[in-house]
């Protein structure tokens, strides 16, 4: 008999679905409340996402963007509020709330979600600021669930209300949790958040492995010198309990004082944990997967790494977000947000909704902005979008774990600290630190490029790069030239010139060059379309990485320990060219005008380097001192009239 109803079940369904594509065409699968939901609930969680997922509805054009990304995945945040206060989490100043009569209400919510839904979304994650802290957040879970078509329910929770809640958030329907643990330390738990409640997040992970959750997903952000030292203690905690910890690289958002020196890059981390574990196994990825997951042989759990920044996943993502206000994100790291809300409480039809949905998704670039570049764009803080918990400074480090546990974290083996073993392979590395972030002037009609999704944008602007204002040279006194070349012994011969007895003083140089791209390739830069990825951000990092470079590529050149450089990049859209200024600054006897040019200059090498698959008629040129101050011999200001207007080589 039971067999005979779940058929007879199937076969109601299958006469249900009959839901067209969302481009237009009728929609027939019943909805909330219709005949068939009754049916529909009789299957079990599993038969039912399997029956949905054997039976899907042809994709939305609505949710599928020009590189042919299907959007089935939306994150939803249900407050700005939380009832912890991290340091890492919010600007020092705080962040201004949202009144509450500008969030999305419990309906609005319900109505754009059964409308993603139908267009093909099939999973939904709820998000905050903190989501168990909303009062209505179980009545939410229980209707979302009602969406015929919506497979997965998910919550990412800071976990101090996850024990009490859980258990009717299940019932609810919620069938996916992740829960946000930065630290296994109580003491350094309570610092970074300002509250207790380190045992409250435990004991919320293991109700939810109690409940039959699986896997119980653990997020945690690795910030170099604040616990990349506990790497190995979660790897461990992953072999006793059924858990995915997924370890997330720092990543920047306003007011988080992101610095490129305090990321972990994933192949760091899997270097440290794979000295401890060399038999570790990668699995396999599924489909649209934003983590490289591995295990440890034998055990209960795994663990996963998500590579935002080193290794982006631009290409398989599938994901919108809709913050607390209302607006629809296209991406996480783009500052372009159009507002759902006002258009619902205007009265916009269901067609009217999805042609500004449609019209968002279509502007979503392949892929974000470099590393170097999404630290110095203007994005709302990682509390006001609803995301995982992203670093500020904390200047504390593990100690070991204390004994008597009772969430089984006994037993973890010691990892011993890996701060000054890491700082010494960054310094052997010799990466460069990105440059400090400043308010940019947005001026109407700028043919610069912000990175953002929309060209409309007011924030439309590409002078993401120019993160400092220009050193202001010193006012120019005459410059009393040698009558003779300096690198020359008395026979002749070339050498080095001794500044042993010259001054120590502040030496500052200012070099400029022009690729010339033509206007094909000033395109695909200008839209951050080439293929090989951000130009404009790897020839930052290229000129930067040449200054420092220098004395190993001009032979008589003195070594210079460079105090900083600086690279600009400016679209100048007249001439369809990109115009280079770098900027060296150190402290000593002799000038770094020849850093400041070979910056410049490789930095133009690269440009040409990008491009070249695109054109081959790309002119370099224009490389120039642009200015020099600190020397014996007076500073040095070109004129400005003496710049030239066409290409020169």
């Amino acid at each position: 008999m039971a067999a005979r109803s779940v058929s007879r079940t199937v076969r109601g369904l299958l006469r249900a679905a009959g839901r067209g594509c969302s481009s237009g065409g009728p929609v027939t699968l019943p909805r909330s409340g219709g005949p068939a939901l009754p049916e529909a609930q009789a299957l079990s969680p599993a038969r039912r996402r399997e029956f949905l997922r054997d039976h899907a509805a042809p994709f939305s054009a609505f949710l599928t963007d020009t590189f042919g990304r299907r959007h089935n995945y939306l994150r939803i945040s249900l407050t700005e509020k939380c009832n912890l206060r991290c340091q890492y989490c919010m600007p020092e100043e705080g962040v201004p709330l949202t009144p509450k009569a500008n969030l999305l209400t419990t309906k609005e919510i319900l109505i754009l979600s059964q409308l993603f839904v139908k267009e093909g979304v099939n999973k939904i994650r709820l998000t905050g600021g903190e989501p168990l802290i909303r009062p209505d957040v179980l009545d939410i879970v229980a209707q979302l669930h009602q969406l015929d078509g919506l497979k997965s329910i998910a919550i990412t929770t800071n976990g101090i209300n996850l024990a009490r809640l859980l258990p009717q958030l299940q019932r609810a329907g919620l069938n996916a949790i992740n829960i946000s643990l930065d630290t296994l330390v109580p003491a350094k738990f309570e610092f970074i958040t300002r509250r207790k409640g380190f045992h409250k997040v435990m004991e919320g992970i293991h109700k939810a492995i109690e409940l039959g959750f699986y896997p119980v997903k653990v997020n945690c952000v690795v910030m170099r010198g604040f616990n990349e030292d506990e790497l190995l203690d979660f790897v461990a905690l992953s072999e006793g309990l059924p858990l995915d910890v997924r370890f997330i690289e720092y990543m920047p958002f306003d007011g988080n004082k992101w610095n490129f020196k305090k990321m972990v890059s994933y192949k760091e981390m899997l270097d440290m944990i794979q000295q401890r574990w060399p038999e570790l196994e990668k699995l396999p990825e599924e489909d649209c997967s934003t983590s490289k997951a591995f295990k440890v042989p034998g055990s209960r759990g795994q663990i996963s790494f998500i590579t935002s920044m080193s290794e982006h996943f631009c290409g398989s993502c599938n994901r919108l977000r809709i913050t607390a206000d209302g607006n629809l994100k296209v991406c996480l790291f783009g500052n372009s947000e159009v507002s759902l809300r006002d258009h619902l409480r205007a009265g916009a039809s269901e067609e009217e909704l999805l042609s500004i949905i449609g019209a968002a998704v279509g502007r979503k670039k392949e892929q974000h902005a470099g590393m170097f570049n999404i630290a110095q764009m203007k994005n709302r803080p990682m509390i006001l979008i609803g995301c995982f918990p992203k670093f500020q400074d904390a200047p504390l480090t593990s100690s070991s774990l204390p004994s008597g546990d009772p969430f089984h974290i006994q037993g973890l083996r010691a990892s011993g600290s890996f701060s000054s073993h890491m700082g010494a392979m960054w310094s052997r590395w010799r990466l460069p630190q990105v440059l400090l972030p400043t308010q940019l002037k947005l001026v109407a009609g700028s043919p610069w490029r912000f990175y953002s999704s929309s060209p409309q944008d007011p924030d439309h602007s590409t002078k993401c790069l120019n993160t400092e204002t220009p050193a202001v040279p010193a006012t120019p006194r005459p410059s009393p030239l040698s009558d003779k070349l300096t690198h020359l012994d008395a026979t002749g011969r070339a050498a080095m010139v001794d500044v042993g007895g010259k001054p120590i003083t502040e030496r500052v140089a200012v070099a400029s060059a022009v690729v010339f791209l033509g206007p094909e390739a000033f395109a695909l830069i200008h839209q951050n379309q080439l293929r090989k990825g951000d130009a404009l951000a790897v020839a930052q990092l290229a000129g930067i990485q040449a200054a420092k470079l220098t004395s190993q590529l001009i032979p008589l050149c003195h070594h210079v320990p460079l105090s900083h450089t600086q690279i600009q990049l400016e679209m100048d859209s007249a001439r369809h060219a990109v115009v280079i200024q770098a900027s060296c600054r150190a402290w000593g006897p002799t000038g770094v005008e020849m850093e400041a040019l070979t910056s410049a200059t490789i930095a133009a090498l690269t440009l040409y380097d990008m491009c070249k698959a695109v054109s081959r008629d790309i002119i370099l040129g224009e490389i120039k001192l642009l200015s020099k101050t600190g020397g014996q011999r007076g500073d040095f200001k070109r004129s400005s009239n003496s710049e030239p207007s066409q290409p020169q080589l």
